[in-house]
Parts: C-alpha cells; sequence; structure tokens
C-alpha cells in the first residue's frame, strides 16, 4: 500500500510584512523550503505577522526551520508574532526554542587537569583496584573455605578439565622455552668460566640458576600469558554477554564455578610443570656444556649433584604455587571487571597479564630477600 501523501512545506508573501504558512511542515515535507527562504525579501518594517493557520503537521524539524525563520524575521530589531498556531504545536516550537537557546547535548567544558591532578586520579585508581582485588581474594578464601568444610561442593570435572588446559598443553612451550634458557646461560657462562679454566663450575651455574629462578620465573611467565589471559576472557565474555547474572539467578555460586576450579587447577600444574622446566633447562645447559666447554655428561651430572642440594630444588618449587594463585587470582579478577561489550574484554585481559607478570617478579623479588635472610 503506497503512503498516503505529505502536502509539502510552503511560504507565501502576502504583503511585505505578511507571510502565510500552509503544508505540512515536517521531515517528509520540507524538502523545498530552503529555496523559498532564500527567496523571502525582508523590508525595513517594524512589525512582520506570520499566519500558521493552514499548517497541517508540525514536529521537530518542521518546528525548527519554522524557529529559524523566526529569529530571521526578527533580525534589526523587528518584532515577528505568529496568529493561528495550534496549541499543540506552540508547545512544541516553545521546546525548540529553548533548545535552539541553551542545547542540552552540548558536552559540558572539561577543564584541563594539571599533572599533579593526574597523578593524583591515577594513584587513586589504582588503590581502588587494590582495594578490590583484596576483596576479590577475600570472597575466593571463603568460598574454598566453605568448600573445605563441604568437599561435595568441590567441582572435580571442572578441576581436571583446567588441569589439562594449564598445565599438559603446556608442556611443549614450556619445554621449548626452558631448553633454550638452559642453553642460553650455558653459552654465556662459558667464555668467562674458560677464560679462568674453571670449565666444571658450568655445571653450578645452569643448576642454581635454572632451579632457583630461572625455571619457576620463566614458567609462570608462560603462563600468565597462556592460563591467565585465557581466564580473563572466559569470564570477562561471560559477563558482557549476562551468563554470570543468569547463575546467580539460578543459585549458581560463579566463585565456585569459575574461579575455585582454575585456582586449585593451577596451584597443581604450575609446580608440576616448574619440575619439568628445571629437567628440560639443566639439559640444554648440559649439551651446551659438552659443545663449548667439554664437560662430559657424566662430569656435569656428578658437580651437579655435588652443588645443587635438596634446598635449592626446593626453593624453586616452594615458589610456583605462589606464582600459581597469582595468575588464577588477577586473572578471574579482571575479567569480572569486564564492563560493556568486547572492547572491554580485550582491555581487560590485556591488564590482566601486564599486572600477573608484575606481580609474579614482584613476588619472586620478596622471596630472594626472604630467602636470603634465611640464609637458604
Amino acid at each position: 500500500m503506497n503512503p498516503m501523501p505529505v502536502a509539502p512545506a510552503a511560504i507565501a508573501q502576502q504583503a511585505p510584512a505578511e507571510f502565510e504558512l500552509s503544508g505540512c511542515w515536517t521531515a517528509l515535507g520540507i524538502g523545498a523550503i530552503e529555496s523559498q527562504l532564500e527567496s523571502l525579501s525582508l523590508p525595513s518594517v517594524t512589525e512582520a505577522r506570520v499566519d500558521c493557520a493552514r499548517i497541517e503537521a508540525l514536529d521537530t524539524a518542521g518546528a525548527w526551520v519554522l524557529q529559524k525563520l523566526l529569529l530571521r524575521l526578527r533580525e534589526q530589531d523587528r518584532v515577528a508574532t505568529l496568529r493561528g498556531l495550534r496549541p499543540k504545536f506552540a508547545k512544541l516550537l516553545e521546546v525548540v526554542a529553548q533548545y535552539l537557546a541553551d542545547p542540552v547535548d552540548q558536552p559540558p567544558a572539561v577543564p584541563s587537569l594539571t599533572a599533579l591532578e593526574r597523578i593524583g586520579r591515577s594513584a587513586g585508581t589504582v588503590f581502588e583496584q587494590a582495594v578490590a582485588l583484596l576483596e576479590f581474594v577475600g570472597e575466593s578464601a571463603a568460598a574454598f573455605a566453605g568448600c573445605v568444610a563441604r568437599p561435595a561442593r568441590f567441582r572435580w570435572r571442572p578441576i581436571l578439565y583446567n588441569l589439562r588446559r594449564a598445565g599438559f598443553d603446556a608442556l611443549p612451550i614450556v619445554g621449548l622455552l626452558s631448553f633454550l634458557l638452559g642453553i642460553v646461560v650455558a653459552y654465556q657462562g662459558a667464555d668467562q668460566l674458560r677464560q679462568y679454566g674453571a670449565n666444571i663450575f658450568v655445571a653450578d651455574l645452569v643448576g642454581l640458576s635454572m632451579l632457583r629462578e630461572f625455571a619457576p620465573l620463566i614458567t609462570a611467565i608462560i603462563v600468565a600469558g597462556r592460563s591467565g589471559s585465557a581466564y580473563a576472557a572466559q569470564i570477562g565474555t561471560m559477563a558482557v554477554t549476562e551468563e554470570i547474572d543468569a547463575m546467580r539467578t539460578l543459585g549458581i555460586a560463579p566463585l565456585e564455578l569459575l574461579v575455585l576450579p582454575k585456582i586449585v587447577a593451577l596451584m597443581i600444574a604450575l609446580p608440576l610443570l616448574t619440575v619439568f622446566a628445571d629437567a628440560l633447562g639443566v639439559f640444554g645447559g648440559m649439551l651446551m656444556a659438552r659443545e663449548q666447554l667439554g664437560v662430559g655428561y657424566g662430569e656435569f651430572l656428578d658437580r651437579f649433584v655435588k652443588t645443587v642440594g635438596v634446598a635449592a630444588y626446593g626453593v624453586g618449587i616452594g615458589k610456583a604455587p605462589v606464582f600459581a594463585a597469582i595468575i588464577a587470582v588477577v586473572g578471574c579478577f579482571q575479567g569480572f571487571q569486564t564492563k560493556g561489550g568486547a572492547d572491554s574484554v580485550g582491555r581487560q585481559t590485556t591488564r590482566s597479564v601486564v599486572q600477573s607478570i608484575f606481580l609474579v617478579i614482584v613476588a619472586d623479588a620478596l622471596f630472594s630477600i626472604a630467602f636470603s635472610a634465611l640464609d637458604l
């Protein structure tokens, strides 16, 4: 069915100071009105009269054009009076006139901030994030205590699934990077050790550096970029699509279903990955020691066993659960902080990786200070 025809808006100049408006002053009817406005002749009179009795329809677009016409007629101190305008059209014209006088959609002027104010706001944002993270840690600890009190609440299938994704699937990349790191450590130390005839001490260098520092740290960084980002992206997407709200509506605790399985699985997987990284890193250093320094496998292992004790091995393994808890908690926390759309998911995912790696390095530095004080 064809739409009803719309009578176009029109302006007729009956006398030098009298104008008659007709037709539909709407978005569909004012197409040709601009040319008519341009052709109006405005004599130097003190008063102009506008007859609006024949206006059939008026919307905001037509009211805007009509208000512009009145403003033009009122130039040079003229008085423009309307006659015959319907009451409902008059109200709409008043609203448009008020808008033109004081537009409501213009953004308020934002005062420029000084450097000190920017630093203060950034510090306030960091403090708020830290408080929110501590609250999230407390909620997760309370949920974990509740599951320990009632073991049936543990969701073992998600735990095993996350253990496979964060642990077993990460073996190739962790093993390769640890092997290459062991080669690099032995290669960099070979020239210095050869100058002093201390070739055999390459076992000390590779063993202590890999087991105490490099293996747990590189493993945690890889897992933070691989699994921590996945945690943030998964939970962030669920938050955007309101799946988490649906869980709460159904009576399912999101912390027990989404957070605890990831934390438990990663605290199991990361120490095992660290052991795997230790073995591959030492193996890489042993290969390089034979090629660059002529230290055989038997000599290397004999010196390695004498130098690297259980304490050095335990120091590296003991860091792993702490690193795992940091990575899982930060990744899940940033996922729950997601608001808006897909852009927010990407932003929180990036933030989770950066914060996880930063906190892991800070924790490693604190471990070094503590172990030095304990003479370990």
